[in-house]
């Protein structure tokens, strides 16, 4: 890849999607960024399920590379709603894929550690998923048609995201952080589900860095070390300087069962063996990351006081 590269994001309204472009416009002259949901001044509107529309997206942008971003992330949402959940994390990557390959166009995508069943603690690039949900099997899917039928292309999994801040984070710190805000002193959290931290802003970095290499593949990108969600909140709530005045309990998933009824694995660690053997893993520690994103959550408190 060079400068002039023209780069075209599909799906970039989200939590990702707004550390992909400040990444990608900070290396490319020529970025697109799109998304149904046209929640910044950058973006402009395009739904990836309708496949002509795409073409023609395709046909007047002329893409060197492709990013698709965008997803449904809500396991209960996609439980309720599979045909959405299909089109959307399925058919989407599939039609992106399509006019991709068609056109020599390289392709990243972006999957997700949900696929594993939970059989096991650590899954490495190479471990076989087992798909348990709508949103994991739609997510696979997607993983699968891309490996698949395309030449050029990069597949990076990611673990428990977070970044976006208050404004676009929709995942477990930002819900964390609403409670506090809503003048919660005790927090129940799940110490029965196990995971790797993924910072948006690591993760962004990390897929262009990875992508000038050239060396196309599947790839698991997550920060380093692993934890459960009680782990998660505690350094969270630590970070906010809040310890000693929120209290974090344990508790067992059958106490969010009505909340949170899709099936989710125990685990869902991901190591990246692959990035680490060619040398160009670049994520950071999750403490490290959380430690850093924290700081806008801080400054709202600060705020406020």
């Amino acid at each position: 890849m060079n400068t002039q590269d023209k780069v075209l994001l599909l799906g970039a309204g989200g939590m990702l999607g707004a550390a992909v472009f400040e990444v990608a416009t900070q290396r490319y002259e020529h970025v697109l960024a799109t998304d149904i949901d046209v929640n910044e001044p950058w973006l402009v509107y395009q739904d990836f399920r309708d496949l002509f529309s795409l073409k023609k997206l395709f046909d007047e942008f002329a893409p060197t590379v492709v990013f698709h971003l965008g997803a449904l992330t809500d396991l209960e949402y996609c439980e309720q709603n599979p045909e959405d959940s299909w089109a959307t994390n399925a058919l989407g990557p599939e039609n992106t894929a399509l006019l991709a390959e068609s056109r020599g166009i390289t392709m990243v995508y972006v999957s997700t550690a949900g696929i594993f069943g939970g059989e096991q603690e650590f899954y490495a690039d190479f471990d076989m998923p087992l798909p348990t949900s709508h949103y994991a099997k739609s997510k696979y899917y997607g993983e699968c048609f891309v490996e698949r039928k395309m030449s050029k292309y990069f597949i990076f999994r990611a673990g428990w995201m977070m970044g976006g801040g208050p404004k676009k984070d929709k995942k477990f710190v930002n819900k964390i952080f609403k409670q506090i805000q809503g003048g919660a002193k005790e927090l129940f959290v799940v110490a029965d589900k196990l995971g790797t931290p993924t910072y948006t802003k690591d993760f962004a970095n990390g897929m262009f860095r990875v992508l000038e290499t050239g060396h196309y593949g599947l790839y698991n990108q997550v920060c380093g070390g692993s934890c459960s969600r009680l782990d998660v909140a505690k350094e969270f709530v630590r970070l906010l300087g809040l310890e000693d005045d929120v209290k974090v309990t344990e508790v067992g998933s059958d106490y969010w069962k009505e909340e949170y009824f899709a099936p989710r694995p125990y685990s869902e660690k991901l190591v990246n063996m692959k990035l680490e053997w060619r040398g160009i893993n670049y994520m950071r520690d999750w403490k490290v990351c959380l430690a850093e994103y924290a700081q806008n959550f801080r400054e709202i408190l600060g705020s406020r006081q």
